[in-house]
């Protein structure tokens, strides 16, 4: 082996050696052998996509397809690819009969399925983003008015798609995509990424302050049914309800008060300040009401 090594090293040294520079032939003909390669890898990756999409949104409108395409992933990802044997594969079937049976656990792989297909598509180099955007706020207000019976899914819909066995399987798991949160239940990206940059002008003030309401409505939900172990009377809802919905409201109205009726919002933010006098942020929050009160010197 290392013979082998020192000859490969030795013929590299002759060659550099004696290299010539490149003629203006060669250099157009090696560009134009560069971009068939890229052309070529772009059109693998363009069938990949669309081979994917095909699946998903196919298995997306149905429980049963979706169980489906679910059970094939994990056979090809956990089990054929790693060359193990069928009879795992059932046994594993076996173990997890319970889950894969529970109404829930499809009902949460079609919203995986649904936001995956968007993700992808936010991906693409020229996204159709007032749909997707539209979608995913469809998406988003479906799986929080059913918060109560998917709350044995939190786990599975929190996870980041890309990294799901539907995306292993069919390999875009590499995919890059900006500014477009990788979960449907990430409700603050979503709403700041997705939702509210639409809504934020004056004409449309009406529509940002529905758009808070419904966030501040789903995260109580996600609180009280996913992560809170005795719903309304656990002490971590009870510390929510007193210092995160004042928060999620101060971050509204102020939201408002540039984007829509100062007068509106500046009398709903007093009010605020004086029904969380206790708050932890309460003198900030005074802080930046007087910053907004206060007229911006001319040049």
């Amino acid at each position: 082996m290392k013979s082998s090594i020192a000859l490969a090293i030795f013929a590299l040294t002759l060659s550099s050696a004696h290299a010539d520079a490149l003629s203006d032939a060669d250099r157009e003909a090696l560009l134009a052998n560069l971009e068939k390669l890229r052309s070529d890898a772009d059109s693998r990756v363009d069938a990949k996509f669309r081979v994917a999409l095909t699946a998903y949104r196919a298995a997306m409108t149905d429980d049963g397809q979706a169980m489906d395409l679910y059970l094939k992933c994990v056979e090809k990802v956990n089990y054929s690819d790693r060359d193990l044997k069928s009879k795992d594969f059932r046994e594993w079937k076996r173990r997890e009969s319970d889950q894969l049976a529970d109404p829930a656990f499809r009902t949460a792989l079609r919203y995986q399925l649904s936001w995956l297909v968007l993700t992808l598509q936010a991906a693409a180099e020229k996204p159709d983003m007032p749909r997707l955007q539209s979608e995913a706020e469809s998406i988003v207000d479906s799986i929080f008015r059913n918060a109560e019976d998917l709350a044995s899914q939190q786990q599975l819909l929190s996870q980041a798609v890309l990294s799901t066995i539907f995306a292993q399987a069919y390999e875009v798991t590499q995919v890059e995509v900006e500014n477009w949160p990788l979960a449907p239940t990430q409700l603050g990206e979503i709403y700041e990424k997705i939702i509210f940059p639409t809504h934020r002008n004056r004409e449309q003030s009406d529509s940002l302050q529905a758009s808070w309401i419904k966030r501040i409505h789903q995260e109580t939900a996600k609180r009280e049914f996913w992560d809170s172990k005795n719903g309304r009377e656990s002490p971590e809802f009870e510390q929510f309800a007193t210092e995160t919905v004042p928060q999620l409201q101060w971050s509204m109205e102020k939201d408002l008060f540039t984007h829509g009726d100062q007068s509106a919002a500046a009398m709903r933010m007093l009010n605020l300040l004086e029904k969380n006098l206790s708050h932890p942020n309460t003198r900030e929050w005074a802080e930046q009401f007087k910053a907004l009160l206060t007229p911006k010197p001319t040049p």
